[in-house]
């Protein structure tokens, strides 16, 4: 059994025992969360939300916080003397999913 569920403006396709990456959830390490906007059910039988399945939920226990690879951005504008050099760092957390509820 599958589920499309959103999270964080994105929709990701989990199944049980899965190690997602989502953007990062203000709950303390360890914790489990319950995921109930689920668009989609896979399995024997399809089930499509509009736009939730209703009843469905997902359960996921948080593994880590971390920061994703410093990503370079680097502005330039030619025969202007501009340059502008920044980093960034996306904060994410990794979940791994226990248990897909109908």
């Amino acid at each position: 059994m599958y589920a499309i569920v959103e999270t964080g403006g994105k929709q990701i396709k989990v199944s049980v025992g899965d190690k997602i990456f989502v953007e990062k959830l203000e709950a303390p390490l360890g914790s489990e969360i319950t995921l109930d906007h689920v668009l989609l059910l896979g399995g024997e039988k399809l089930t499509v939300g509009h736009p939730y399945v209703e009843g469905a939920t997902v359960k996921a226990k948080i593994e880590k916080h971390g920061l994703s690879p410093k990503l370079v951005v680097y502005k330039y504008k030619a025969k202007a003397n501009e340059r502008k050099k920044q980093g960034h760092r996306q904060p994410y957390t990794c979940l791994l999913i226990e248990k897909i509820e109908a």
